[in-house]
């Protein structure tokens, strides 16, 4: 083989794999992530030889409250989840009604494809409805709201107990005030609002839960939330080989050229 021949295959060769080195890099950052809610401080730190400024994103505090099933659980029950909350209470003749039956919905389509699906993505995401008329809506009531609509208990919390702390939670925590699109009563968080958290407690978006198109985005935002990495979780050795891929494909294009060149030479040679 002459050194055009060679050259025209080396670049055949080449191209492609600098084009894919060139998406891949590009696409990284193509994603549009949720954004992150509520900074609690920035700090200034040495990195890598250059100051730079990290944020420490509010982390959503813990609360205790009783389930449909009338077991006692707390948020932090499920950390490392992707977690849906909205507000809600049982007499409602207004917009909670609605929102269920979206939340519903969004359930279902969680739940569809079959056994394995099913168990992968109950065990990614839990959906959490919090009473704002706790006095009314006991056990009993809101396990008869849930059967009403259909809720897979599995991966979806209907609460309730003490109104206090759960209006202290949504205006200090989650600040739903901030967000809703109207006024909310301090006393009674009656917004149409979904709030999404991502595994590590921290709120990634509200979302107008009687809008069928806002819907979609939150069911879209957590499929892209379920993909982010865990920065505080170690990488596989499966992630890094992933990773590693652009080094294969640069193995592959040497040990390639090496056969061609060596074959190239050993006709020389004959």
């Amino acid at each position: 083989m002459n050194k055009k021949a060679l050259l025209a295959l080396s670049v055949a060769l080449f191209v492609p794999l600098i084009s894919y080195l060139l998406v891949k890099s590009f696409s990284a950052d193509a994603v549009d992530m949720p954004k992150r809610y509520f900074v609690d401080t920035v700090l200034t730190k040495l990195e890598r030889g250059k100051l730079v400024d990290d944020t420490v994103w509010h982390q959503t505090k813990n609360i205790e409250l009783v389930n449909q099933l009338g077991d006692t659980v707390q948020l932090y029950d499920k950390r490392g989840k992707i977690i849906v909350m909205d507000f809600f209470f049982t007499s409602c003749r207004g917009i909670c009604p609605a929102l269920t039956r979206n939340m519903s919905k969004l359930q279902q389509s969680f739940l569809r494809g079959g056994n394995l699906r099913k168990k992968i993505d109950t065990s990614i995401v839990q959906f959490m409805s919090f009473s704002i008329d706790t006095e009314r809506d006991s056990v009993p009531v809101i396990k008869s709201y849930a059967d009403r609509y259909g809720v897979n208990h599995d991966n979806w919390w209907l609460l309730t107990g003490n109104q206090e702390e759960i209006n202290k939670f949504a205006f200090e925590e989650l600040k739903v005030d901030q967000f809703s699109g109207s006024p909310v009563d301090s006393d009674f968080v009656h917004t149409n609002r979904f709030v999404l958290l991502d595994r590590d407690m921290v709120v990634r978006g509200f979302y107008n839960g009687l809008d069928s198109i806002a819907v979609s985005k939150l069911a879209r935002d957590i499929g892209i939330l379920m993909l982010e990495k865990d920065k505080k979780r170690p990488n596989t050795l499966f992630s890094r080989i992933i990773d590693l891929s652009w080094l294969w494909l640069l193995i592959v294009f040497c040990v390639i050229a090496f056969v061609v060149y060596f074959k190239s030479n050993l006709k020389k040679a004959g």
